[in-house]
């Protein structure tokens, strides 16, 4: 496992935790929003946390979106999205009104039904990831393997192929996808432990 990963650095999200993570797992991070280091790193991952409209904003002022889209579209750079990360990739985003995304992948981002059921949003702690196929993320992790999850929206897609793993919380929803390049997680691997390692060296080696 080596080469360069950059961690895209726009403001939002649990930067360090993630930049600890990789390095744990013996590959260079660079923590960056630099257009060129984004060019020169094998691959990027997107963080985030909090609301859809905040993250666009935050891409766009920065100047980051259309860098962004020529590296990972055009020239098809590996790019792992977590949690808000992994939201920013779709069409359309419903938090807090309706904000367009990158529209990389066919989903949209939607509010978590689980209050319905009796059950507290946000959507915070551990749970079981339920694989559905074969995919790059979830190669050699244990039956029954747990993950930190903090949020109130999923992706609903209309690709639904393209969903790897779900989770179980009011109703199923994607935890994992892969299509092409363009990985993500609902969830927080950079904070889930033996888990969320075995996932990012998963990323880091394969992808």
């Amino acid at each position: 496992m080596g080469g360069t990963v950059a961690v895209v650095d726009y403001g939002l999200g649990n930067v360090r935790s993630v930049v600890g993570a990789i390095e744990r797992l013996g590959c260079t991070a660079v923590l960056t929003n630099r257009v060129d280091e984004l060019g020169e790193a094998d691959r990027l991952i997107l963080p985030g946390v909090g609301a859809f409209g905040d993250g666009m904003s935050h891409l766009r002022a920065r100047g980051l979106v259309e860098p962004l889209t020529r590296l990972v579209c055009d020239e098809r750079k590996p790019i792992l999205g977590i949690c808000l990360g992994a939201h920013l990739f779709a069409r359309v985003g419903q938090e807090f009104g309706e904000h367009e995304g990158l529209g990389w992948i066919d989903a949209d981002v939607v509010a978590l039904t689980a209050a319905e059921q009796g059950l507290r949003v946000p959507h915070v702690g551990w749970n079981e990831l339920h694989p559905l196929r074969a995919s790059v993320l979830l190669a050699n992790l244990r039956p029954g393997a747990l993950f930190y999850y903090v949020h109130s929206y999923y992706l609903r897609f209309r690709t639904p192929e393209v969903v790897t793993g779900e989770c179980e919380y009011g109703g199923r929803f994607a935890a994992t996808f892969e299509t092409g390049n363009v990985y993500g997680t609902q969830f927080h691997p950079e904070k889930s432990q033996r888990d969320g390692l075995t996932l990012l060296a998963n990323f880091l080696e394969h992808a």
